[in-house]
């Protein structure tokens, strides 16, 4: 399925809601690799194995420092 989408004033996009109900989460990473952006499911095992340490890097978020990917993961684990 291919779906053009637009972004509101405040940066935000919709994902259908087809694509939504074919995960078992809610919560998404977002990677831009090359020029394309890449929208995957949340996996809370597999990102404990990353070594990424960027999670946000918006000015609002941690003054765009990001944070550490453990530091991420105790938080959604606790709103799991």
């Amino acid at each position: 399925m291919t779906t053009i989408t637009k972004a509101t004033t405040k940066g935000q996009i919709t994902l259908p809601a087809k694509w939504r109900r074919s995960f078992s989460t809610d919560q998404f990473v977002l990677r831009e690799k090359g020029g394309i952006l890449e929208v995957i499911p949340l996996d809370l095992k597999q990102l404990e194995k990353t070594k990424e340490i960027t999670v946000f890097d918006a000015l609002r978020d941690n003054k765009g420092k990001g944070i550490k990917a453990k530091d991420l993961i105790k938080v959604l684990k606790k709103i799991a």
